[in-house]
């Protein structure tokens, strides 16, 4: 015989099953996909859509003007047997390296000192870190071209302190071009990952911190036993944007130094730009659009599957 339990949330129900929990009076089963419908539409709209287009395109011959022509693999072919796409993707290497690379590698170093550390005005400090990186890209090029210019504020100390012989058009000598603009970057990212991962150590119990120090862990054991994990989700956060913007790197050298002296400074979203807008070859254009989205998707992978957050 079955043994039945009563409660006064709902009727009777056999012993060890669970109520079924039905729909509420006036709930609608589909309401979470309503709530989120207007942001995927307009999502659709502005993104997919356009990233769906530009893969149509990458497969046409068209200036904007004449009659579209299919062309199948033909304009990667051509972006893919370029000299000048490899150019501009080293281009973009170098600037991971300065963009990514090194801004994280000292943003965890200083965050290694002050999270074993009380810092008075640490607020302020952030402030200051974070805004070079609420500038637009676009002014800070041009601030940095006149810093970088024959007489700049750069070249004029260099001049008092080294003599005239070591003044040097940065911007304009093909060696020194991209190794100016990376510092640049460095110094338009660097504070962002400082902000990032200083708020992660906020969420670190200092508990952790004196069970370390309990233990007989040196500085160098401590951040890797404790600092690092306590912060693994903003380093992963910190190097997928920093990544993201290095690859995709197109206003500091378009303001800067229009992709020369020659192609030293030329980005694949250089490349692109100039083969759509001022060479009207629409098709080549949309082909290193896609290309460049591989790489991003393939270097994004990677570091989420390099960097857990659990």
């Amino acid at each position: 015989m079955a043994v039945t339990v009563t409660t006064d949330a709902g009727p009777a129900t056999p012993a060890g099953r669970r109520p079924r929990r039905g729909v509420r009076r006036g709930e609608v089963r589909g309401m979470p996909y309503l709530l989120i419908l207007p942001g995927f539409i307009f999502y659709a709209l502005f993104v997919l859509v356009p990233i769906a287009d530009t893969v149509r395109l990458s497969f046409l011959e068209w200036d904007g003007l004449s009659p579209q022509t299919w062309v199948g693999l033909d304009n990667y072919l051509q972006v893919l047997t370029d000299p000048n796409t490899w150019t501009s993707l080293r281009v973009s290497l170098v600037f991971v390296v300065f963009g990514c690379v090194l801004p994280v590698t000292l943003a965890l170093l200083l965050v290694g000192i002050i999270a074993r550390t009380r810092i008075r005005g640490l607020s302020f400090f952030r402030f200051v870190f974070f805004l070079p990186y609420t500038i637009a890209l676009a002014v800070v090029a041009i601030a940095w071209r006149w810093l970088y210019s024959l007489d700049g504020s750069l070249n004029a100390i260099i001049k008092a302190v080294f003599g005239s012989d070591l003044v040097r058009p940065f911007l304009g000598d093909a060696g020194l071009a991209l190794p100016a603009l990376g510092v640049v970057a460095l110094w338009a990212t660097f504070g962002f990952v400082v902000v990032m991962l200083l708020s992660g150590t906020q969420h670190i119990p200092k508990e952790l911190y004196e069970a370390a120090r309990i233990d007989g862990a040196g500085p160098v054991r401590e951040f890797f036993t404790v600092t690092l994990p306590g912060i693994r989700h903003e380093l992963r956060v910190s190097l997928v944007m920093t990544l993201t913007l290095s690859l995709r790197i197109f206003d500091l050298p378009l303001m800067a130094t229009q992709g020369g002296p020659g192609y030293a400074t030329t980005t694949p979203s250089l490349m692109m730009y100039r083969d759509v807008f001022v060479n009207g070859q629409i098709g080549p254009g949309a082909a290193i659009a896609v290309l460049l989205t591989l790489v991003i998707f393939i270097g994004v992978g990677l570091v989420n599957r390099l960097v857990r957050s659990e």
